[in-house]
């Protein structure tokens, strides 16, 4: 009977190849899969590790994938290989045409809450309404 081993005792002082599996993850993604560029730093004694992907502008859609859920699904996978060794990563996404991160989950959320959308025509209620008739009348 083979033995049995749980996550926390296979934790040791090697870190998973976070490059490698960017790159498995990403470049189907990619049109052109030479546009993609990975780096990885290890933080503060190897338990934090930031990982900056850059790849062609053109490609952002297909990455990012609707409403975020391939590059959501990248982050997922990303977290589980680094909890199974005891640390935590952190990916920021940049495009190869500007110095500025896209990241799925915007750090200014929030600040343009005066601001209305174009097809806005007045108040609206939060949530739902409900009237009721009354009897009299």
């Amino acid at each position: 009977m083979p033995n049995k081993t749980t996550l926390s005792e296979k934790k040791n002082n090697t870190s998973p190849d976070y490059i490698g599996l960017v790159q498995f993850l990403i470049e189907p993604f990619l049109d052109d899969p030479k546009s993609l560029s990975v780096d990885c730093e290890e933080i503060s004694s190897k338990q934090k590790v930031w990982l900056r992907v850059a790849f062609d502008l053109n490609d952002k859609g297909k990455v990012f994938g609707r409403g975020g859920r391939n590059i959501q699904a990248v982050r997922t996978v990303l977290n589980t290989a680094a909890t199974a060794v005891g640390q935590s990563i952190y990916l920021d996404v940049y495009s190869d045409r500007d110095d500025q991160p896209n990241s799925s989950f915007p750090l200014n959320r929030g600040q343009n809450r005066d601001r209305k959308p174009s097809n806005f025509k007045g108040k609206k209620p939060m949530g739902k309404t409900r009237f009721r008739r009354s009897e009299s009348g």
